[in-house]
């Protein structure tokens, strides 16, 4: 088999290509670029699940980034094990034509347990002093050690959080090229975040977002040229793309004051009680999964959630079917945002009574994704004295929060997840190998071109 690298520069658009990224943009001129229709919805863990296995959620049964598990009546976000994804990934079919196959998947999620040859992923410690310890999770387990002896410590604190920054794509881009040089894997898969902040953060505005268009750019023609040199093809990939929004809806708030959902306080804060509750949203960027205990009430339910402004869709049992989101783990209903709209987990009606995890970049812990995790609390007027109390508080070995996150969600200027009104705004897929793309593409396509340019491509170098 060919050896193939993919590149997942997440929030990557054709609309993005140009001046502020050369590399690319010449490298792309000379293969070619083609929009790809994602998975609905279009977010990380269904679109790179769906790329994966070639199969829609409603066969692979990664419907969100989260979902309710019924069974133990909680919302689980972000979880790790393989295991979850319900189908064959594209590494285990590579493998079934070519026993000498092997994969590295370097970041991509689910990544944890999996059938890959060789895996790298975040995996934090949390001791019981209630502290936060950047770490991974790597397979082979003495690559762990090795990787982080070489490169440092994972930058945790710089992949997710106010203070994201180029650091975590570039350390993750060093650590695939020492997984190369060890291993030299057949097939390589490696995540590279940056674009995702500042564009959630400040929207699609070309000049606000140029250094980090520069600064992945600078990243991506590093790796591609370092893996070309060694004989390996590249294809570059990309999940969704970002838009820009103005209105955040809370579907949870509106839920609640028509009396379906239930919240139980604890120490005078306020927490959802999923399994109590008649319905609830489980929001996602601008989808929304609504979980309801209650059948008898689900036209009640719908009939209310599609009145909601910023709400364009509602999908019912026939509806899903059509997105290829019929599967167990969705909601009885699927909201989806109109173009300038998402939605917020937000379900409390006072922040005096917001759970104490709502002000900290707490992925595991709130049911539903909060991009307002990007956010300092403008209000604070001293945030870096303030962060650097709490800093020495922790160190001292007090329990205490770094409650430095906004609440205020008009802050957040880009979203995704809905399926893109334009190409221009859709993923891409960039490759040297123009005899292996169609003219059109969608997510489910991508397992079969990846196997393609294994088994058939030809690396075309000269740059």
């Amino acid at each position: 088999m060919q050896k193939t690298v993919v590149l997942n520069v997440v929030g990557l658009t054709p609309s993005l290509l140009g001046k502020h990224t050369p590399f690319l943009s010449e490298w792309a001129a000379q293969g070619q670029v083609v929009p790809v229709k994602p998975a609905l919805p279009a977010v990380t863990c269904s679109v790179q699940a769906t790329y994966l296995t070639g199969k829609w959620p409603n066969e692979h049964g990664i419907v969100g980034n989260g979902w309710y598990f019924r069974d133990e009546c909680e919302v689980k976000f972000w979880r790790q094990s393989n295991k979850l994804i319900q189908a064959p990934k594209v590494w285990e079919t590579a493998r079934s034509f070519d026993p000498t196959f092997t994969c590295a998947n370097l970041f991509w999620w689910y990544n944890m347990y999996s059938s890959a040859d060789i895996s790298v992923t975040p995996r934090p410690m949390y001791p019981a002093d209630g502290r936060k310890i950047p770490d991974i999770y790597t397979q082979p387990a003495e690559l762990r050690s090795h990787l982080q002896d070489r490169l440092g410590t994972f930058p945790l604190f710089e992949f997710w959080g106010p203070k994201t920054s180029i650091r975590s794509s570039q350390w993750i881009a060093e650590s695939a090229k020492v997984v190369e040089q060890m291993y030299a894997p057949t097939l390589t898969l490696i995540y590279i975040p940056h674009l995702d902040y500042n564009l959630q953060r400040l929207g699609t505005d070309e000049q606000a977002i140029a250094t980090d268009l520069k600064e992945v750019d600078d990243v991506c023609k590093d790796l591609i040229q370092f893996y070309e040199s060694r004989g390996s093809q590249v294809i570059v990939l990309s999940e969704y793309g970002i838009t820009p929004v103005n209105k955040a809806v809370s579907l949870n708030r509106i839920l609640r004051e028509n009396g379906y959902l239930a919240v139980r306080e604890e120490l005078g804060l306020e927490l959802l009680d999923a399994g109590a509750s008649i319905a609830f949203a489980v929001a996602d960027h601008q989808v929304a999964h609504i979980y309801i205990n209650d059948k008898d009430k689900v036209s009640q339910v719908r009939n209310l959630i599609e009145k909601v402004p910023g709400v364009e869709l509602v999908l019912g049992e026939k509806e899903k079917a059509n997105y290829h989101l019929n599967h167990p783990r969705s909601g009885e209903l699927v909201a989806i945002a109109a173009p300038d709209s998402w939605f917020t987990y937000y379900y409390w009606l006072d922040d005096t009574k917001a759970p104490d995890f709502a002000r900290n970049v707490d992925i595991h812990r709130k049911p539903g994704y909060d991009p307002a995790e990007l956010f300092i609390d403008p209000s604070i007027k001293f945030p870096q004295l303030k962060i650097a109390g709490i800093l020495l508080k922790k160190k001292l070995g007090f329990r205490t929060l770094l409650d430095v996150i906004s609440l205020d969600a008009s802050l957040v200027k880009g979203s995704h997840g809905r399926l893109p009104n334009s190409p221009d705004d859709a993923p891409l897929i960039i490759t040297n190998n123009t005899n292996l793309l169609p003219a059109t593409l969608e997510a489910t396509d991508i397992h079969d071109i990846i196997l393609s340019h294994l088994q058939k491509g030809i690396v075309q170098n000269g740059r």
